[in-house]
């Protein structure tokens, strides 16, 4: 037997005595023979080796990560994690608060993740340059194309579109801008984003939320009668719940939109709990087609469903109902998901890469938004959108007790 086929016995063998009642030796959660906290750092470090030899790009990806890498700083202290943020976000800076990379014109609200970081860097080092940065990506906001209604729009070449994962992208940022730079009205609008974004997508029958919504039913992949897509795809919706625990640290206690958000988180997370695989604790690339052939059990809306219900719990967003679900997910990646792929390198596995709606064809065809073209785009390992949130994921579950 190879050591890496060794190790993977071991690690099997350890997530059985974690989670069977009659070999639980220690009061606070472990799988396969390793801390949440463990988990984190094995998945952060290796990720780090595999990215550190590519030049630094302004990404959301990237501002995810790093992001990550802060908070898992701030719970194990690493100078490793803020040297390396500093290189991939940091570098991208320059002394006046100008970012290389970024093109204000195409307003997308993609491009305002990184700010995260750029706060985040700002809090730790004092650096003027980070938080110059911060306020010119939260201007753009002041200009972003709205729907009618007042949704902002996903990008400038996606009109009147709102899809899931732009209220990850900009949402906590604004809160936590409204909250450092003003006005306090910006609170009011980011509560707004959240409205519209369940007005519009939420699938009452199913208790899910579709994917993208177009404000004119008009787009090709658009339903003409409610502008919804049509399926309801794991990651946006990751997405979202995502955006609402982090929106939910910065919003004022007495903000007269708190209680709506905790109401959205509440019924996402219901909805997702109810389709959660009770074979192996994860979510399927379609959440709630998983009988379907050539459906899967995608690795990033799992990871952020299981950092969001954590983390919703930790900060009493969420009720202990919530808890089961949430550590029968974080066993599922372990068990299912996390690979050793050679001395300490770990990988998280069946990842889907992209997915979109409309904009260009990808694989060969158009983006419709169908059960098909989100099974068809390609599935890889180590993708920063389920590295991220699976680092986030470990930090909220450490010290849980076991199951």
């Amino acid at each position: 037997m190879s050591m890496i086929n060794v190790c993977k016995a071991i690690l099997l063998a350890g997530f059985l005595a974690a989670f069977t009642g009659s070999a639980q030796t220690n009061a606070t959660l472990a799988v396969a023979g390793a801390t949440p906290l463990q988990w984190s750092t094995r998945l952060a470090q290796s990720e780090i080796v595999r990215l550190e030899p590519k030049p630094a790009k302004w990404d959301y990806t990237m501002g995810l990560f790093t992001l990550a890498l802060l908070k898992l700083d701030q719970a194990s202290s690493n100078p490793h994690y803020l040297a390396f943020s500093q290189s991939a976000v940091g570098s991208l800076v320059a002394p006046n608060g100008t970012i290389q990379g970024y093109k204000r014109e195409e307003f997308q609200l993609d491009a305002l993740n990184p700010g995260k970081t750029l706060l985040a860097l700002w809090h730790q080092t004092k650096e003027p340059r980070y938080r110059q940065a911060a306020e010119l990506l939260y201007h753009q906001l002041e200009q972003q194309p709205r729907t009618a209604d007042g949704g902002f729009w996903h990008k400038q070449r996606y009109p009147n579109q709102m899809w899931l994962d732009g209220l990850y992208m900009a949402g906590p940022f604004q809160a936590q801008c409204a909250g450092l730079f003003g006005p306090a009205a910006a609170f009011d609008d980011a509560a707004r984003q959240i409205h519209l974004v369940e007005l519009h997508t939420f699938n009452a029958t199913s208790g899910l939320f579709y994917h993208g919504w177009d404000a004119t039913h008009t787009q090709p992949w658009a339903n003409p009668a409610t502008g919804t897509s049509s399926n309801f795809w794991g990651r946006a919706i990751g997405w979202y719940a995502m955006a609402l625990v982090d929106e939910l640290d910065y919003f004022p206690n007495d903000h007269p939109a708190r209680p709506a958000l905790l109401a959205t988180l509440g019924k996402l997370c219901t909805g997702m709990a109810h389709y959660q695989d009770a074979t192996s604790g994860l979510w399927y690339q379609v959440v709630d087609q998983g009988h379907r052939p050539g459906n899967y059990r995608e690795a990033t809306a799992s990871a952020m469903m299981v950092y969001a219900l954590a983390k919703g719990i930790n900060h009493g967003y969420l009720g202990g109902e919530f808890r089961p679900v949430a550590t029968r997910g974080y066993a599922g990646l372990i068990k299912h998901l996390v690979t050793l792929d050679g001395p300490d390198d770990w990988s998280l596995q069946q990842c889907c890469s992209v997915a979109g709606l409309g904009g260009a064809p990808s694989n060969g065809r158009y983006r419709d938004g169908s059960f098909t073209y989100y099974v068809s785009e390609p599935v890889v390992k180590n993708d920063l959108k389920g590295v991220g949130p699976f680092i986030l994921a470990g930090i909220e579950l450490q010290g849980w007790p076991n199951p």
